[in-house]
């Protein structure tokens, strides 16, 4: 794979993880239903019709870490400075979206009848994104070396 497919890749994941940030501050504007559309935790569903500061916050924080990934994409294809532990930054963000990925698939075809069909397609959907950042990676550093 050569580099540019490599930045390609890392910028489809980058875009993915800021359009998650954008989604997920999306329900501090649209309110209750937007959380529970998302599949929020009942607590912060219930934070948001509450009008607590639990749910806001709490959003915002999850935001900046969706920003921080895509920033340790964007570091990798090279587009701003050289985040601290990027290689293991980047091994860690697609491990973790690959598992992401991967849980709800291998329980689709166990138990069907227990995985919604957003959840298998957001299970999809991560496991797209890791495999972005492993291999969008991994070219890049293998031409960057040579």
């Amino acid at each position: 794979m050569s580099r540019r497919y490599g930045i390609v890749l890392l910028l489809l994941a980058t875009l993915a993880v800021f359009l998650v940030a954008i989604a997920h501050m999306s329900c501090i504007y649209f309110g209750p239903q937007c959380y529970a559309a998302q599949m929020a935790p009942p607590f912060v569903v219930e934070s948001a019709r509450a009008g607590t500061l639990m749910a806001p916050l709490l959003t915002v924080a999850v935001s900046a870490i969706f920003i921080l990934l895509g920033c340790y994409a964007l570091s990798a294809a090279r587009f701003i400075r050289r985040l601290p532990f990027l290689r293991l930054g980047i091994y860690s963000i697609s491990a973790v979206c690959i598992v992401r990925g991967v849980l709800p698939i291998q329980l689709f075809f166990r138990y069907p009848e227990k995985i919604s069909e957003p959840v298998l397609i957001a299970g999809i959907v991560w496991l797209l994104v890791g495999l972005c950042y492993l291999f969008g990676y991994r070219a890049v550093i293998k031409h960057t070396m040579h």
